[in-house]
């Protein structure tokens, strides 16, 4: 009969296992479906850097002029992330720029943060015709949430993947 108990409470943990994994009605408000996919640099000298990101292995991706009329160069690790160099400036010092999240529905993870008290820009159409927008940290730190429509440069680079 011992052997009863442990079979008894090997199936009670599996079924609060999968109870425990089921999406609550707290969850509803949370974020989900976001992951990171680059990280933007600024840089003291953009072909060096590019040439050094190369050596380690990263694959050139696209590379497209930004709003401001600053060349940006997006070198892909894997399937989905990448990292974007920018050239630093006075204003922008060679460091961390920002973080690239991917949102699989950026309305959603918007109203979720804007639920959560969290100040995030209206979305709108980047210069790599992915959807697009913006939140700071309580460090400054930028935070990029996009989504990618299959015309987007980042969706056309993640399918080109092999």
């Amino acid at each position: 009969m011992v052997w009863m108990r442990g079979i008894g409470l090997f199936v009670a943990g599996i079924i609060l296992g999968i109870l425990m994994m089921q999406p609550s009605a707290s969850s509803q408000n949370k974020t989900h479906g976001v992951r990171l996919n680059h990280v933007g640099l600024y840089v003291n000298n953009l072909d060096e850097s590019v040439a050094f990101y190369k050596k380690m292995g990263f694959r050139p991706a696209f590379n497209f002029t930004d709003l401001q009329g600053h060349p940006i160069v997006y070198l892909q690790i894997d399937h989905d992330t990448f990292v974007e160099f920018t050239p630093a400036t006075a204003e922008h010092p060679a460091g961390l720029s920002h973080l690239g999240i991917w949102s699989d529905d950026l309305k959603s993870t918007v109203s979720a943060l804007r639920q959560n008290g969290i100040k995030v820009d209206d979305i709108s159409m980047g210069a790599t015709k992915a959807h697009i927008t913006n939140l700071v940290d309580p460090n400054g730190l930028r935070t990029e949430l996009l989504e990618f429509p299959p015309e987007s440069l980042q969706r056309k680079a993640i399918n080109a993947w092999k």
